[in-house]
């Protein structure tokens, strides 16, 4: 095997648009950086979409989020209209690590994995998520925090106060 090869499969992407990052994100990428040697966070943005929080502020919360739980192996970067397995080329990682809350997940995730391997041979490895938070996604944290409900405990206080603020500069 190379040396260019085990360079690679020491570091994995966690991809992910992390708007905003939850308990759940910090859970998967925390337990990825205890597997490899560097994890790249990729905060994707989907042009296609209206992110509640902007590219750089995710990264920021990101940052913020992982450094009071301790990860100090990652990199954070932002890609936008570019194939998952380019950005995987451009930061020289070799697998994709993606966290599975369940079957649903599994189900979507599947098809994109076996693409990710056909184009150009990254291997994906999923991690089943903390069952504490088998029930959270940024999107439901978003809704549940719009109509007032309590979401402490599924986002860190920070992201919690930030998004109480940005859903009354739009109320």
């Amino acid at each position: 095997m190379s040396r260019d090869v085990v360079d690679a499969a020491r570091r994995c992407v966690c991809p992910g648009s992390y708007d905003p990052v939850t308990a759940g994100h910090v859970d998967v990428i925390a337990r990825a950086a205890r597997l490899y040697d560097e994890v790249v966070v990729a905060v994707l943005h989907n042009p296609a979409k209206t992110g509640t929080f902007t590219v750089p502020e995710r990264i920021e919360l990101l940052r913020a989020d992982l450094a009071d739980a301790g990860v100090e192996n990652v990199r954070l970067e932002a890609f936008a209209n570019r194939l998952l397995v380019d950005v995987c080329r451009d930061v020289e990682a070799a697998v994709v690590v993606k966290g599975l809350r369940g079957g649903t997940d599994f189900a979507y995730e599947l098809p994109m994995a076996l693409m990710n391997r056909h184009l150009s041979g990254v291997e994906t490895v999923f991690l089943p998520g903390d069952p504490q938070f088998e029930h959270v996604s940024s999107s439901l944290v978003k809704e549940v925090a719009r109509f007032g409900g309590d979401i402490t405990g599924l986002v860190s206080e920070r992201v919690r106060a930030a998004l109480t603020r940005r859903l009354a500069e739009h109320a």
